[in-house]
C-alpha cells in the first residue's frame, strides 16, 4: 500500500501488489487490466509473474479484452472476487482455457458510479483449488486497492483532457500561421526524444511535452500583418513578434495547472547559450534544461521546414549549422547529444 500510494501512475502504483500475489500464492501470474474513458476494451496496464504465450494472447495484449467476454459481463454483476479452479468447467471463464489458463480469480474495480472500469487477475496453468487464505489475500488487496486504482484511472484520464486541450492550443497556431503546420508536433516529438536519449524523468518529460505544445501560444497575440508577413521582418517588426515570449509566459501563469518545467520551455526557448537571446537574456545553465533541449529542436525544425522567405535546408545542412552554433546559440553538451541523436540514430529514436 505504501509503494501504491507512492507511485507516480496506475501502472506502478499496481505492480507491487500483483507480483506479492504470484509471490504468496499458488498463482503463476497476475495481471491489472483497464478502461479508460469508456472505451469497450480492457487493456494490461501492469503484470507480474508468467504470462501466457502465443497468438491469442499476443492478440489480448495489442486490443486487450473485450468488454463482451463473458469473464468481463460476470464481473459487472458482481462487486466479490470470482474465483474459477477449473476454467474448463465454468462459462463465466470461457477463452482462458484456450490461453492455457486452468484456473483463475478475477475482482472487479469500479469507477464512483459503480461502473467497471478495471480487474485484478490471477492465473495457474494447472486445475487449481483456491484456499481459502489465498481467497482472503485476493479479496483484501482487491478491495483495499481498487479505490486507489479508481482515483489514478481519474487522474489519468483529467491529465489526459488537459493534455489534449494543451495540443489542440498549439495546433490552432498553426491554422492561423499556415506556414508553421505540422510544427507543433514534429518539435514535440524531437524534444521528447531527445529527452529519452538523456533519461529524463517521466515528470520532466510529461513538462516537457506540455511546454512543446504551447511553445509558440504567445504568437496568437502578435498581429497577422507581423506574423504572417511574407518577407524578412524589420527591426520594429521584430520587437514585436519578440513579444511573443511574454505573452506566452501570461498566458501559461493563466493556465495555473501548467507544471513550473512546461512553463520554463515557454519562457526560455529563445534564449541563447551566450547570453544574447530573449527576452531576459539568461546565460550557460541560467537557462533551464527543458528550455536548452527545445531549443535546438526548435531552431532544427525551423531550419528543415520551407517558410515563406526561405526554402527548407537538408538535414546535413541543419546539422552543420547546430555544431556551428554549439556553445554560443546552444548548450554544447546538449548540441552533442542531439546531433549523435540524429546522425546515429537509437532504440528511442524508433519510438513515438
Amino acid at each position: 500500500m505504501r509503494l501504491a500510494l507512492e507511485a507516480p501512475d496506475l501502472g506502478s502504483a499496481v505492480s507491487p501488489t500483483l507480483q506479492e500475489l504470484v509471490d504468496r500464492t499458488a498463482a503463476s501470474g497476475s495481471a491489472y487490466f483497464h478502461s479508460s474513458n469508456q472505451v469497450p476494451t480492457y487493456h494490461a496496464r501492469a503484470a507480474a509473474g508468467a504470462l501466457p504465450e502465443g497468438p491469442a494472447m499476443d492478440a489480448i495484449m495489442a486490443h486487450g479484452l473485450p468488454a463482451d467476454m463473458p469473464l468481463m459481463q460476470a464481473l459487472t454483476q458482481t462487486r466479490l472476487p470470482l474465483f474459477f479452479d477449473d476454467t474448463a468447467t465454468v462459462p463465466e471463464a470461457a477463452g482462458f482455457p484456450a490461453l492455457g489458463v486452468r484456473s483463475l480469480a478475477a475482482a472487479p474495480v469500479r469507477h464512483r458510479n459503480g461502473s467497471l472500469i478495471g480487474a485484478f487477475l490471477m492465473h495457474t496453468f494447472s486445475p487449481h483449488a483456491w484456499s481459502s487464505d489465498e481467497a482472503g489475500l485476493f479479496t483484501a488487496v482487491a478491495e483495499t486497492l481498487a479505490g486507489l486504482t479508481a482515483r489514478l484511472a481519474a487522474e489519468e484520464d483529467a491529465v489526459a483532457a488537459q493534455e489534449s486541450a494543451l495540443r489542440a492550443l498549439g495546433l490552432g497556431l498553426e491554422f492561423k500561421d499556415h506556414e508553421t503546420l505540422g510544427h507543433t508536433d514534429r518539435v514535440t516529438d524531437l524534444a521528447l526524444r531527445l529527452g529519452r536519449y538523456l533519461n529524463l524523468d517521466a515528470r520532466t518529460l510529461q513538462a516537457l511535452r506540455w511546454g512543446s505544445y504551447l511553445h509558440d501560444v504567445g504568437k496568437l497575440a502578435v498581429p497577422d500583418q507581423v506574423l504572417l508577413k511574407p518577407g524578412q521582418l524589420d527591426a520594429a517588426e521584430w520587437d514585436i513578434m519578440r513579444g511573443h515570449v511574454r505573452e506566452g509566459s501570461r498566458f501559461a501563469d493563466a493556465l495555473g495547472f501548467l507544471p513550473p518545467s512546461a512553463h520554463d520551455v515557454i519562457s526560455g526557448h529563445h534564449e541563447r547559450w551566450d547570453g544574447q537571446g530573449y527576452p531576459n537574456r539568461l546565460a550557460g545553465v541560467q537557462i533551464p534544461l527543458v528550455a536548452r533541449i527545445f531549443a535546438l529542436c526548435d531552431v532544427y525544425d525551423a531550419l528543415t521546414s520551407n517558410r515563406p522567405y526561405k526554402h527548407a535546408w537538408t538535414p546535413e545542412e541543419a546539422q552543420a549549422e547546430l555544431a556551428a552554433q554549439s556553445g554560443r546559440h546552444f548548450d554544447p553538451d546538449l548540441c552533442q547529444a542531439f546531433l549523435e541523436l540524429l546522425q546515429h540514430g537509437s532504440n528511442d529514436l524508433q519510438d513515438s
